[in-house]
């Protein structure tokens, strides 16, 4: 390859697909992907949640479907990622989104608590991964980027199951990128902190909450949808060809400052 002097952040021709893609971070790297040129698989959990995403993806010139896929239910999965295959004829991005964090603190968890969470942020990440890599591995170019959290790398109390479920993607990131370069996958993690989302909210809006997320983040403020997307559009990009195996903190610091 020639090298260039400027780097393309251009997805045009692309087919991306994120799951969990109607708010927050997976909305913002939906949109976000559409607005640098990919056309966009978008995975809802209900068929109605997806109109309005596909409708904004398609004002921005994009071709755009949404899947219905529950991450719960490996059958739902696998006939999306068959459908938007079937549709697009290829997936040349993944980007895994879904993932819950029920809170919890360790003493109390009940095994239902933890079969939920592995579940949803292991199991259903790992056999999502492994549905879009088999389509990858034929067509020997591929981008997976894992969204995963800076509590795989630092503690949250009361969040044991989650820390761990996380700390799991960033060394499965790092597993199937050795594994799957030779079919010239890249697969990638992006660990943000907390972020403005519906889901956040509320723990976001109580200024003691509030005040101990800041006093751990150097950069002084708490991220927004849109500072996740940029990097996922950093990964999913010509720019990030030389870059597998690395998990990307997103964190304004946390991690570094020693959370």
């Amino acid at each position: 390859m020639t090298a260039t002097t400027t780097p393309s952040f251009d997805l045009t021709g692309r087919i991306v697909m994120v799951t969990g893609a109607t708010r927050g971070i997976g909305r913002a790297a939906a949109l976000a992907c559409a607005g640098a040129g990919a056309d966009m698989i978008v995975g809802v959990r209900k068929p109605r949640d997806g109109k309005a995403l596909v409708a904004e993806i398609e004002a921005l010139g994009r071709r755009a479907l949404a899947v219905q896929m529950d991450l719960a239910d490996l059958a739902s999965m696998r006939k999306a990622v068959a459908k938007a295959q079937k549709h697009f004829g290829r997936i040349d991005v993944l980007v895994n989104n879904v993932g819950i964090g029920p809170e919890n603190l360790a003493e109390d968890v009940t095994e239902e608590d933890f079969d939920y969470t592995v579940n949803i942020n292991l199991k259903g990440t790992f056999f999502t991964t492994q549905a879009v890599g088999r389509l990858m591995i034929a067509q020997k170019s591929g981008r997976i980027i894992n969204i995963s959290s800076q509590a795989g790398t630092v503690t949250l109390r009361g969040e044991a199951i989650y820390c761990m479920s996380k700390a799991a993607i960033n060394h499965l990131t790092r597993c199937l990128a050795a594994e799957w370069a030779r079919h010239g996958i890249a697969v990638n993690s992006i660990a943000p902190t907390f972020i403005w989302t519906d889901g956040t909210r509320p723990s976001l809006e109580n200024p003691d909450f509030h005040k101990h997320v800041l006093d751990h983040i150097p950069l002084g403020r708490i991220g927004h949808p849109i500072d996740v997307a940029g990097a996922v559009v950093f990964l999913a990009s010509p720019a990030a060809s030389l870059i597998t195996g690395a998990n990307l903190m997103v964190d304004g610091g946390w991690s570094v400052a020693g959370g």
